[in-house]
Order: C-alpha cells, then structure tokens, then sequence
C-alpha cells in the first residue's frame, strides 16, 4: 500500500513539475496517477486534471472530471464554478449561468462566482444584471482592481461617465502602475472632452505596456479629432513599430494619411492591413473615408476583381 501511494505521488511530483513547461506531458502524469488510484479518486487530483484539460481546450474531459467530483461531493462548489467556465467558454451563456448560480448557491461568499457571472451577463448583453454581479462581488470583496476596471468599462459604454470615472479612480488607488487602468482613464475623459488628460492618460498607459495597441489606436484618433493629423500619424506609427501584427493600425494610418494626401503610402498600408486580417476588406469598401484611395490603379488591381464577383453575385 506505502508503494502505492508513493507511485501515485511520485506520479502528481512529475506532473506539477511539467505542469507549465510542457502541458501535455503534465496531463499524462495526472493521467497515470489516476490510473493507480483505482476507486478512491482524490479530489484535488480531479480538480488538477479537470482544469489543465480545460487549459488544454480538452473541453469534454475537464466536464468529466467536474462531474465524477459532484459524484463523490454533490455540493463541491469549485465543481459546479469550473462547470460553468467550460460552458462560458463555449458561448452557451445560459447553462453557464445555471451553473455559477449553483456555486453561489453553496457558496455565498464566492467572489470568483460572481465576478464571472457578471462578466457573462456582460457577453450576453445584460449590463443591468452585469453590474448587480459587479457590485455584489465588491460586496464581497471590497479592493478588488479588475471588478473596478471591468464595471467602469461597463458604465463608460453605456455612456454613464461619471460612474465610469469613479469606478476607474477606484481601481487606481489600488494599481496607479497598471496600463489599462490609464488607458480605461484616456477613455473617459475623452469622452467627457476632458482630452489633455486624456492624452496623458494614453502617454502613461504606453510608458507602462509599448505593446498595447488600442492606446497608439486611442491617441491617434484622439490627434485626428483635433485635425492634427502628422501628430496623429506619427503615434500610430510607433505603434505599428512596437507592435507590427495589429492590423487596425495599418487601416487606421490608411485613414489617417488620406487627410494628409499620402495616397499611395495610404494604400500601402490597406494592403497590409487586409493581408493580416481579410475580415477588413468588407469594411474598408463600405468606409467613405477612404473614397480618394478607391479611385488609385492600384487599389482597382488590388481589390478591384473582388468588387467585379462581388456584384455578378
């Protein structure tokens, strides 16, 4: 029995061990511990399989381990919490619901069950029930930065600014070093016309993360508002220096060289914006913005034999 249970723990070691170098060989571990266990399963064991198989997007595994732990404890909370992470994921928001509902149930004091509830109800549109969440998880736990951060962003979208600004404040007191807690700030106080601030806040959010690419995007349009348009060409081409995948970059420069009467370098960057994301190609045909560039030769070659299908379709 002594050797038994060495093998299986000699089995957990090796995979806690491989657990973020290499997933895969971890699972396989957990998998063997598993095996030997035989029909005394540990719960922890369960749970450590349950989650690197839903890391893994091995979705139908990880609901089985969930499952075979209710088996053995029908009021294990983190069952039915891990549960309704899987169905978020797989967009069925309703049975997601169902689930954390059950897992507040056990657990009232279940913060994590209600910070994601709420950001569920967010996915699906809900914002009134989005916040009620928000706010029962602060109820909960007080100084909590990202359930600031994320109602905050929900009160900004509903055009509830000042709420909005309040909330972010919040979240600075606890993480003034964060870059999204200035980037959500830019946010704000630009649409309060507050934009020296604004841009400050953009300015602090890139000295803390140069790879973020909605603060260049922010900035930029922030200077193109304000008719500055070398300004806002020169912020969106550090961006598109530090963070050279981002496609909206390229499309939004596109723009922004248009009021500059840089045509062809404008249509230099459409095509790059569309290489890296095709899904674009529909908007920019619909964007009046770019009309001078659409008149090109070079943009007919490009894009013209796909307008031609598109309307013999």
């Amino acid at each position: 029995m002594r050797e038994h249970n060495y093998r299986i723990n000699n089995y957990k070691v090796l995979a806690s061990q491989f657990r973020k170098s290499n997933p895969y060989k971890a699972i396989l571990f957990y998998e063997r511990a598993y095996s030997c266990s035989g029909e005394n399963k540990e719960i922890e064991l369960l749970f450590e399989m349950a989650l690197l198989y839903d890391e893994l997007d091995e979705d139908e595994k990880a609901e089985e381990k969930y499952y075979e732990i209710l088996n053995i404890i029908p009021t294990e909370e983190r069952a039915y919490y891990g549960l309704a992470i899987l169905y978020d994921k797989k967009e069925e928001y309703n049975k997601a619901i169902e689930f954390f509902q059950e897992a507040i149930k056990l657990n009232p004091q279940y913060h994590k069950a209600f910070f994601f509830m709420a950001n569920t109800y967010d996915q699906m549109g809900n914002k009134d029930k989005a916040i009620e969440y928000y706010k029962k998880a602060l109820e909960i736990k007080e100084n909590d930065f990202w359930t600031y951060i994320n109602l905050g962003a929900i009160y900004e979208e509903i055009n509830e600014n000042q709420k909005a600004l309040k909330m972010i404040e919040k979240a600075m007191e606890l993480d003034p070093e964060h870059y999204i807690v200035h980037f959500n700030m830019g946010v704000v106080y630009g649409k309060l016309g507050r934009l020296e601030e604004a841009e400050l806040h953009y300015k602090n959010s890139l000295v803390i993360n140069p790879k973020y690419p909605y603060s260049y995007l922010n900035l930029a349009v922030l200077h193109k508002e304000q008719k500055d348009y070398a300004k806002a060409r020169e912020v969106i081409s550090e961006g598109i220096n530090n963070v050279p995948d981002a496609s909206f970059l390229y499309y939004n420069r596109a723009c922004i060289l248009v009021h500059l009467q840089e045509l062809d370098d404008a249509l230099v960057d459409l095509l790059q914006a569309t290489k890296l994301s095709p899904g674009l190609i529909e908007y920019m045909e619909k964007d009046e913005e770019l009309d001078e560039i659409k008149k090109l030769r070079g943009y007919r070659l490009a894009f013209g034999k796909r307008n031609e299908i598109t309307r013999a379709d």
